[in-house]
């Protein structure tokens, strides 16, 4: 059994059609497998409405992709639905339209021009009209996790010493430290993406496949072989590497 994944698209519309083909191409060789998106499809990146588009579409026809939610996406969604609402996990002094998470993208990509200049009423009633309903009820519905094999695919990870079936989706698609310190066994091996990385990297007990894209990187799309994991080129399948050892200074 294998299962393919793809760690966060941020809005890059081509980077997702490439690692579709690299997955095409790898299916071709190795059979089918269902392919999981890590999250955070929208935001920094020129075309989130598009990404949104290709994912819908691609489901619709029959394609055996798996969605989750990321905290990007969820951001998205609870500004259409009440602007003035905190999102948790985000620090108080943020909002969404904040330059740095990028939210005044995602709206250009529906047409909505300049938002995170503008008083923030005109372009939620904007950003209302613009947004298709079918995308606000996509995104609403995306799940949170997903198991499969020996894997569980979350955006951001789990709580250490908390049941699966326990885990809130606040910290599945926001958690860091608590999740990332962790070295012991989860049990089953973590996909996630959420915290930027030079490479999509293998930790033994979970592997972190958000690359950057949002902020130039690539985007990663890997193969996974019961707990073993590959990248997948334009050459073929390479070994996902393990962390870069530390170095220090005496």
């Amino acid at each position: 059994m294998h299962i393919y994944a793809i760690g966060d698209i941020h809005g890059h519309l081509g980077l997702l059609q490439a690692a579709h083909d690299l997955i095409a191409a790898d299916m071709a060789r190795h059979g089918k497998g269902q392919t999981v998106h890590i999250g955070d499809l929208v935001d920094r990146g020129p075309d989130s409405r598009g990404v949104i588009d290709h994912l819908m579409q691609g489901q619709a026809r029959g394609e055996d992709w798996v969605v989750l939610k990321g905290n990007h996406d969820r951001m998205f969604s609870r500004f259409l639905t009440d602007p003035g609402e905190q999102e948790p996990g985000l620090r108080s002094e943020y909002s969404w339209l904040h330059p740095r998470l990028g939210g005044a993208t995602t709206l250009a990509s529906y047409g909505v021009p300049k938002a995170a200049d503008r008083p923030i009423p005109k372009v939620h009633t904007e950003s209302v009209a613009a947004v298709p309903q079918a995308h606000r009820d996509y995104l609403n519905a995306l799940p949170a996790m997903h198991q499969a094999g020996d894997c569980v695919f979350v955006h951001a990870g789990i709580r250490p010493g908390v049941a699966l079936d326990q885990q809130t989706e606040t910290d599945l698609i926001w958690i860091r430290d608590a999740f990332l310190n962790e070295v012991e066994s989860f049990g089953p091996l973590v996909v996630h993406g959420h915290t930027a990385i030079d490479h999509a990297t293998h930790y033994g007990n979970r592997i972190n496949l958000d690359s950057g894209a949002a902020y130039g990187g690539p985007l990663s799309a890997v193969v996974i072989e019961g707990r073993e994991a590959a990248l997948l080129t334009p050459q073929g399948r390479r070994k996902l590497p393990g962390p870069t050892p530390m170095l220090f200074q005496t």
